[in-house]
């Protein structure tokens, strides 16, 4: 069967290619943002590439086509397939029907920390010997690829709460069915498609309503929202990790960059973390992955010594330059919560040397101007703040006032920023890049530069 994808690009629509390319299917596809890591994925998987505009990729009329949900109609390519009565299907529906169907699915949903989880989720299986399948929106450094079938039932998705496609306007993860469901956190986020948060909230019900009885939740005592979720009607046994008696997973805190915990399940200790990422929003994904690791099988001793071997995920806390003292971080940012999140761990771990971070206001809810206000005050452990004012923002961040803004400056041009950074840093400085896409190649451009100086 020869399958086309269109957005094939996007971390989630090429996992979906390289696991039907793993089943033997013919794959191609196309796209109109072609970027590493998952266009270097795609091509060492031989799937052959076009643009999105070009209506040549149908000459060879596929059998199915996976229509991602960054399109629309309107779109040239949508328009195609609908006017000549082309089979299609969103990558959601294929994922579930070709590739889940009678898997022991452990399903990651929140709004930060999937990627992270479920990467930490599918090490911890591969550790164990279990060969998980998974489709996880980045690379995971242990693996080396965003998706693979794997060969027991287990499979590990990364599940989204953004919509399926244009024709199917539910969350993509309602099509999952998981037996174990990591609920990390939640709080409002992808104001494009969501009026509000008690809008994601019901999404988040509905995946809640399609675990089994015999399945398992996961999720934190203190997140009310999740709470909010589960008070709406639950089916299945729920595991808390809290610091209350009604918790069945605890942490005791052994460093402040939280690269060394203790974890306990029923006050029991069951062994000690000792790893080399930071930040107690790492550490409460790794309670979480341990957990649902542990419904599938997994011994909490195994999983706490599968963690100390791994490596994380590319643009998560990446270091892509150490040079002349000067350390630049990459890492996916695209909420006020994560951005803090990460600058504690950053801070608690390197004292009081400079951290510089630089952020690109790309997703959907940043270009809206939804997190404005609490944008700025994110970034307040920062000793210098450089932030993109690209040409599809919506709001002006210069005139975002703000206690927290003596220390930040806007730019309108990678180049400008480059310029500024070599002015300002010195030996012992971190360099925090924060951006959900390319940001314009900043990261080649500035090792480039240092290298230089």
């Amino acid at each position: 069967m020869h399958i086309h994808i269109l957005g094939i690009c996007g971390t989630f629509m090429g996992g979906i290619a390289l696991l039907a390319r793993e089943l033997g299917y013919s794959v191609s596809g196309s796209d109109s943002n072609v970027y590493p890591p998952m266009s270097t994925q795609l091509e060492n998987a031989g799937i052959q590439l076009s643009q999105l505009d070009d209506p040549e990729q149908f000459n060879v009329k596929p059998d199915l086509i996976v229509i991602g949900n960054a399109l629309s109609r309107g779109n040239p390519a949508v328009e195609i397939v609908l006017n000549n009565s082309l089979d299609y299907i969103s990558g959601p529906a294929f994922l579930a029907q070709y590739i889940l169907k009678k898997r022991w699915v452990l399903a990651v949903a929140g709004t930060h920390g999937k990627t992270s989880t479920s990467s930490m989720l599918a090490w911890i299986l591969e550790y164990a010997g279990l060969k998980p399948g998974f489709l996880i929106g980045g690379v995971p450094e242990n693996f080396g690829m965003s998706a693979r079938s794997g060969e027991t039932p287990f499979f590990v998705v990364e599940a989204d709460e953004y919509d399926t496609a244009f024709f199917d306007k539910r969350s993509k993860f309602v099509h999952y069915h998981p037996q174990t469901l990591i609920l990390n956190n939640l709080e409002y986020d992808h104001a494009d498609i969501f009026p509000d948060l008690d809008a994601i909230k019901r999404q988040f019900h509905h995946l809640v309503r399609t675990v089994p009885g015999n399945g398992l939740i996961v999720l934190p005592e203190s997140d009310k929202n999740v709470g909010d979720v589960i008070s709406m009607g639950c089916w299945t046994p729920v595991q808390q990790f809290g610091e209350s008696s009604n918790c069945t997973w605890t942490i005791k805190l052994l460093s402040a960059d939280a690269s060394q915990f203790d974890v306990f399940v029923d006050k029991q200790h069951q062994g000690t973390v000792n790893w080399s990422l930071i930040g107690e929003h790492n550490l409460n994904n790794a309670v979480m992955a341990i957990a649902a690791a542990r419904h599938a099988g997994v011994p909490t001793n195994q999983a706490i010594e599968a963690l100390s071997s791994f490596q994380n995920v590319k643009r998560r806390m990446e270091i892509v330059v150490n040079t002349h003292g000067i350390t630049v971080y990459d890492d996916f940012a695209h909420h006020p919560t994560a951005i803090a999140s990460t600058l504690a761990g950053l801070r608690n771990k390197v004292g009081e040397q400079r951290i510089i971070a630089i952020l690109e206001p790309r997703s959907n809810t940043m270009r809206m101007g939804i997190h404005k206000d609490t944008l700025i005050p994110s970034l307040a452990l920062a000793n210098e703040t450089i932030l993109y004012q690209s040409p599809d923002l919506d709001w002006n961040i210069a005139e975002n006032p703000s206690d927290a803004a003596k220390n930040i400056q806007v730019f309108d041009s990678i180049d400008k920023i480059i310029e500024q950074l070599l002015s300002i840093v010195k030996p012992d400085d971190h360099i925090l890049i924060m951006s959900n896409g390319a940001f314009g190649g900043i990261h080649k451009k500035l090792a480039t530069a240092l290298e230089k100086l």
